[in-house]
C-alpha cells in the first residue's frame, strides 16, 4: 500500500485506488476505510463523484447501490451476533 499522506495531494489518484479496491474484493465503503485508514465518509465523498475513468466510476457507482440494497441484512447479521454472541 503506498504512503497516504502523498496521495492525499493527488484525490483522483486516491479515488480511483479506492474505486478499484472495493471492485476487486466486492467489499463495503466501511471496511476500505479501514483498510486504507480513512473516514467512512471520506471514501464515500472520493468514489461517489464521477472519475475521470467513467467505466470504473460506473462500476463502482453498481456496487455502493448493490451494498444500498443490502444493507439491512448486514445490520440484520450483525445484531443476532451481537445478541447470540457468535
Amino acid at each position: 500500500m503506498k504512503e497516504w499522506c502523498a496521495i492525499k495531494e493527488n484525490l483522483e489518484q486516491r479515488a480511483e485506488e479506492l474505486a478499484l479496491y472495493l471492485i476487486e474484493n466486492r467489499t463495503t465503503v466501511r471496511d476500505a476505510a479501514k483498510k486504507f485508514g480513512i473516514s467512512k465518509s471520506t471514501v464515500h465523498k472520493d468514489i461517489s463523484e464521477p472519475l475521470s475513468n467513467r467505466p470504473l466510476w460506473l462500476q463502482v457507482k453498481a456496487l455502493l447501490e448493490e451494498n444500498k440494497a443490502q444493507r439491512h441484512i448486514r445490520g440484520g447479521l450483525a445484531t443476532r451476533r451481537k445478541y447470540k454472541g457468535k
